[in-house]
């Protein structure tokens, strides 16, 4: 078990404080008015980023809009990015443009488009900006579609232009100083939230016929990462939002240079904890009620007083119990004597009649019957702790009915009833003399051995107690078998049941009568319903346990190497080293460490499915593979030109040790001689708007757009084929 003073507090992280949006206040437009200044919208699919190209920078917002109907004025509000967290009903009304990677629901996109035009002071009636916006690599015709007729039909734009935000991001970095032309090589990995794509850039031109995209991002992971949680802490008391798990993928994941390697190192405990980052979640003291000595002490009685009851009715319970066995006993004892004073047909038909199918059956019950009424009388006889002065008196036993009244006759039942406990009590007692006197002579046995050769006994004591705790521990694995359907031991209990089930020991006809179940009569009934029923605690589990605690206690008191560490509690209950550092256990009254999860194997795992989608049970190619295809496709000396430049852009490009392991993964598969460089995005969350931002700037930007005209004629579907945008129904420029 763990407590706070073994955790070291540098090392714990606290939730971040919900912080309260920002009121976003409304641009001028007079810069802007009637000069059709290019606008650039990079619509992702968790940020909205947009603005002038004349601007530095782009205004953002979550990319997500909720319908809400405040509840003080009844009015209908439209709530975009930041503000939906503060109202809590409208977070069960939120909706995004994106559906995983595919842009679907337009009517969300529209209303964050009108929020952001609003945002740049548009109050014109028309949007007369020609407008650069992002899509999806190889994004779907609809999706082209309803956004080209989402722009041209309700804003009026000038024209549109679609390109690939990763292209964009490659533009920005590796831009040229006037009047050199863009004609960089490069190869292009945007990581994204709902994948991850490879773009292959040459001369300045991306060759998208080449590109690759597997399902996997930033959106996965988080998934993935709170699962991993879930799986760890399952009666975890908070719970886990999507927030928060995205919170700890950005602050605490990172990449492994190499992942196997890493899993042996984190075999040793202490590199485990090492590796530990612990975050603390919001908890509650519990609140303790002190009580007065007084209220105590009437609980304390009140205690005692209701044990006492309990415990007359148990022993009353028992010793109608016990008599009902002894007398059951006693007839069939006398069932059995007439076995030799009857002939074969009578005794079969006197078998019957106590339905019993054979000899065996009746001996087995007889059999059974002894052992309960003799275990009962070793009970009852340790229960008796103070002996009476003498030997008690029934008067009425002997007393015939009839000279008896009515008061007489329940006087003489209970009467009758006492002694035969009082009787069955002496009879235990001289049982338990018996066995005293039996336990004494194996002792003194025992002693006389253990004196001759004590290391000789201890050892035959710890073959017995491993023994016994093999027999547990596969008895225990039986039971956990039993709860899987598909293994064996549950399949033959099911075969049991269904066995059962077609049983034909009582006929139809005499089931549907309402015959006599037979069930019982058979000692191998009895075994069947033991191996059926898995919650039953059978009476050779209860032995093994009694016979552990005796064996252990003997070696507790005379082996001096044999300590409390060596005893079957201690064994079960203590943990591994390992799993305690990889899921440390609290007390149950710490309510502070209850509220913690602690990363460390998943700190690297949720990283290492970008490179492994099918650990996480996603049916694709890890980033490496795809990789290694798309270089494969180009020659030595193209190739040379792509890996010289290995570009990486999107927000999760940022986590650590990503340059280190795309470095191992493309170095073998590279020629020694083959130069190999990665480089990052300066700014992997703006640099796509700043590159659109770059490029609006451009005379060539007014080659690419398709105007409303050319909407008209080719539809919203067809695009201009540029080496910025999708090629997919794009038509080449003139």
């Amino acid at each position: 078990m763990w407590s706070n003073m073994e955790v070291d507090e540098e090392n714990v992280s606290y939730l971040p404080q919900l912080s309260l949006p920002t009121v976003q206040v409304p641009a001028s437009y007079d810069a802007h008015r009637d000069k059709q200044t290019p606008l650039c919208i990079d619509n992702g699919s968790t940020h909205l980023r947009f603005g002038f190209c004349t601007s530095e920078n782009p205004r953002t917002g979550l990319n997500m809009i909720a319908k809400y109907k405040e509840r003080k004025t009844n009015k209908p509000l439209l709530l975009f990015g930041e503000g939906i967290d503060i109202e809590s009903g409208a977070k069960s009304q939120a909706r995004t443009p994106w559906e995983g990677d595919v842009l679907l629901n337009f009517d969300a996109l529209e209303n964050a488009l009108d929020y952001a035009f609003i945002q740049l002071g548009i109050d014109a009636p028309t949007v007369d900006h020609p407008i650069l916006m992002t899509e999806r690599l190889a994004s779907p015709l609809h999706s082209r579609a309803l956004t080209s007729e989402l722009m041209f039909e309700q804003y009026s734009v000038p024209s549109l232009a679609l390109c690939v935000d990763s292209v964009m991001s490659f533009y920005h970095n590796n831009l040229p100083s006037p009047p050199v032309p863009f004609r960089s090589d490069g190869l292009v990995v945007s990581f994204n939230t709902a994948s991850t794509s490879v773009i292959p850039i040459l001369d300045g031109k991306g060759l998208m016929s080449h590109a690759k995209r597997i399902p996997w991002g930033a959106m996965q992971a988080t998934d993935y990462l709170q699962k991993l949680v879930q799986l760890k802490y399952p009666t975890f008391p908070s719970r886990l939002t999507t927030v928060q798990s995205n919170w700890m993928l950005q602050n605490f994941c990172e990449f492994a240079t190499d992942y196997t390697a890493l899993l042996r190192r984190l075999k040793d405990p202490l590199q485990m904890r090492g590796a530990d980052r612990i975050i603390q979640f919001p908890y509650t003291l519990p609140v303790t009620e002190e009580k007065t000595e007084e209220e105590l002490a009437r609980i304390a009685e009140r205690r005692k007083e209701q044990g006492r009851k309990l415990q007359e009715l148990a022993a009353k319970s028992r010793m109608e119990k016990l008599l009902q066995k002894e007398n059951d006993l006693a007839h069939l004892l006398s069932v059995r004597d007439r076995r030799e004073e009857e002939t074969k047909r009578e005794w079969a038909d006197t078998l019957k009649e106590e339905g019993f199918s054979n000899d065996a059956a009746l001996d087995s019950v007889i059999k059974k019957l002894e052992a309960d009424v003799k275990k009962a009388r070793k009970k009852e006889a340790d229960g008796e702790n103070e002996e009476p002065e003498g030997p008690p008196s029934f008067p009425l036993v002997d007393t015939p009915d009839e000279e008896l009244d009515e008061e007489g006759l329940k006087e003489k039942k209970k009467q009758k009833l006492l002694k035969a406990g009082h009787e069955a009590r002496e009879r235990a007692k001289r049982e338990k003399e018996r066995e005293r006197e039996e336990r004494e002579a194996e002792e003194k046995r025992e002693e006389e051995e253990r004196d001759r050769d004590l290391t000789g006994w201890a050892n035959k004591l710890r073959k017995e107690q491993e023994a016994i705790m093999t027999r547990i521990k596969e008895r225990n694995r039986r039971k956990a078998a039993l709860n899987d359907r598909k293994s064996a031991a549950s399949q033959a209990r099911m075969k049991s049941i269904a066995n059962l089930a077609a049983d034909d020991r009582v006929p139809k006809k005499r089931r549907k009568g309402g015959g006599e179940d037979m069930f019982g009569a058979d000692d191998a009934d009895w075994a069947i319903y033991r191996k059926i029923n898995t919650a039953a605690v059978s009476s050779d589990e209860e032995e093994d346990l009694a016979n552990l605690q005796a064996v252990e206690q003997k070696l507790l008191t005379h082996d001096p190497t044999f300590t409390e560490e060596h005893t079957h509690a201690s064994l079960t209950s203590q943990r591994s080293a390992l799993m305690s550092a990889f899921r440390p256990q609290y007390e149950e009254s710490d309510a502070k460490g209850k509220t913690r999860i602690h990363l460390n194997v998943e700190r690297w795992r949720v990283c290492e499915a970008w490179f492994s989608p099918s650990m996480a049970g996603v049916d694709s190619a890890g980033l490496g593979e795809v990789l290694q295809n798309v270089l494969a496709r180009f020659p030595d000396p193209e190739k040379g030109r792509l890996v010289q430049n290995v570009f990486l852009t999107g927000g999760p490009s940022q986590l650590p040790n990503i340059v280190p392991r795309l470095h191992a993964t493309l170095r073998p598969i590279l020629p020694p001689e083959m130069p190999l460089a990665i480089v990052q995005a300066a700014d992997a969350t703006r640099d796509a708007w700043r590159g659109m931002a770059d490029f609006a700037k451009t005379d060539e930007f007014a080659r690419v757009g398709v105007t409303k005209a050319e909407y008209e004629e080719w539809g919203g579907e067809r695009v201009k084929r540029w080496w910025g945008g999708n090629w997919n129904s794009s038509t080449p420029l003139e």
